[in-house]
């Protein structure tokens, strides 16, 4: 099982507006993506008026990750009103290989 992990910082008063954004666009796309066994979005407030938010989802294969990103698997995905929300953003995305998983 592979892990990818994004990281991204916006304004702390538009978390929940972002989260409910990601919910309607990156996140149902991995719902509609062969191979997504699911995902979490976390956030957390920095105390500085930003707030990061990072998500992380759970795929069979490096193959089924491609059919959401794309043969680049390591650029991360964005869509076209991020720039409205995120003040900084990770550009690439870091896979991890699930090793033990408590269910």
């Amino acid at each position: 099982m592979i892990a990818p992990m994004w990281r991204g910082w916006v304004r702390t008063e538009r978390v929940g507006e972002y989260v409910d954004y990601i919910d309607r666009t990156g996140l149902a796309e991995y719902r509609r993506t062969p191979g997504n066994l699911g995902a979490e979005m976390w956030t957390r407030d920095l105390g500085d008026g930003r707030s990061e938010v990072t998500t992380v989802s759970w795929w069979r294969s490096l193959d089924d990750v491609r059919g959401f990103a794309g043969d680049d698997i390591e650029r991360a995905v964005f869509y076209p009103e991020d720039d409205e929300y995120l003040v900084g953003r990770e550009t690439t995305v870091t896979h991890h290989e699930v090793a033990r998983q408590l269910r």
